[in-house]
């Protein structure tokens, strides 16, 4: 049971916006459904209208399962958020894949920044409340590299960095078949997928989408499949596995993304696929928010793409 004391200055406000103000790891959307549910009681009574007005000096009541630990794609469960560096202001942490960025209404397990704060402390204040210190993301099923900020001022810094394109990221995937050259810039737009939405696709011809540029480098090559670094030039949500496989390279185990254009090379029975798709944010450039300092921080390659990796190299050299 989770008790509240409604402050003064909030007399007259919503309940369903109370709440939301004052549980940030829940979205309003699901605090109105346990209001709605008759989960909350306001001065000792029952309430069911998430407009509700609450009156300052109020008790709120409400009862709210405990978060879940996250677990990884093979099963194991994510206890905390390894910290590559970190100073006042900001801090570079190591995500493991199955990990959200930040909580959203389908999952009330921990999150990059729950489990950043459990390390670190108070992260920046954030319009949303559940991405509190975040200045970008990483998909729940990709590992590595990500910069949070600890201070409103890292916090603007950042925002601005990264939209004035000036943050480099690197990402390592591995992919079906071999690129055929050494470097190659995939400058393609993108949308939103009208019959999927929770998807991106490229923009066909005739229709508008936003600009979208990623450069592809080879890095190591086996039978049917390669080690790229993919470098987005733009942020759009899931950029690199819609470049990658509208290059005719798809990424390993992902499940997803995928057209007739771009088939996949079997890998064999006992070759180790990860149960996720291969895409691991290995390295991030950028300038310090405050200090104006040139940073630069990696992470090393994931358990499980790393055995993969090792795996091709024994069983299906170039």
């Amino acid at each position: 049971m989770k008790r509240l004391i409604v402050p003064q200055d909030a007399s007259g406000v919503r309940l369903d916006r109370f709440l939301a103000g004052s549980i940030p790891d829940w979205s309003r959307s699901r605090l109105q459904a346990v209001v709605k549910g008759g989960f909350v009681r306001v001065g000792g009574e029952v309430v069911r209208r998430p407009g509700h007005l609450v009156d300052g000096g109020q008790e709120i009541e409400l009862e709210l399962p405990e978060l879940a630990p996250p677990t990884t794609p093979e099963g194991g469960v994510i206890q905390e958020l390894p910290v590559l560096h970190q100073d006042e202001h900001l801090a570079f942490v190591d995500k493991p894949a199955g990990l959200l960025s930040h909580a959203n209404d389908h999952s009330r397990r921990d999150t990059v920044v729950t489990l950043a704060e459990a390390a670190l402390g108070p992260l920046a204040a954030a319009e949303d409340p559940r991405r509190r210190g975040l200045v970008h993301r990483l998909d729940r099923l990709t590992s590595g590299v990500m910069v949070i900020a600890r201070t409103t001022e890292a916090l603007e810094g950042l925002q601005a960095q990264f939209a004035a394109r000036e943050v480099h990221k690197t990402y390592l995937a591995l992919v079906h078949h071999q690129p055929r050259f050494e470097s190659e810039w995939i400058e393609a737009p993108m949308q939103r997928d009208p019959r999927h939405p929770e998807r991106m696709r490229i923009a066909p011809e005739g229709e508008e989408g936003r600009e979208a540029a990623t450069l592809m480098e080879r890095r190591e090559l086996f039978q049917g499949h390669a080690l790229v670094a993919a470098r987005p030039r733009t942020g759009r949500t899931h950029q690199v596995r819609v470049h990658l496989t509208h290059a005719g390279h798809p990424i390993v185990g992902d499940s997803v993304y995928r057209h007739r254009g771009a088939l996949r090379t079997p890998l064999q029975a006992d070759a180790p696929v990860p149960r996720r798709q291969c895409l691991h944010a290995e390295r991030l450039e950028l300038r310090h928010p405050v200090t104006g300092e040139d940073l630069v921080a990696e992470s090393p390659l994931a358990a499980d793409m790393a055995r993969l990796l090792d795996w091709l190299r024994a069983e299906l050299p170039a």
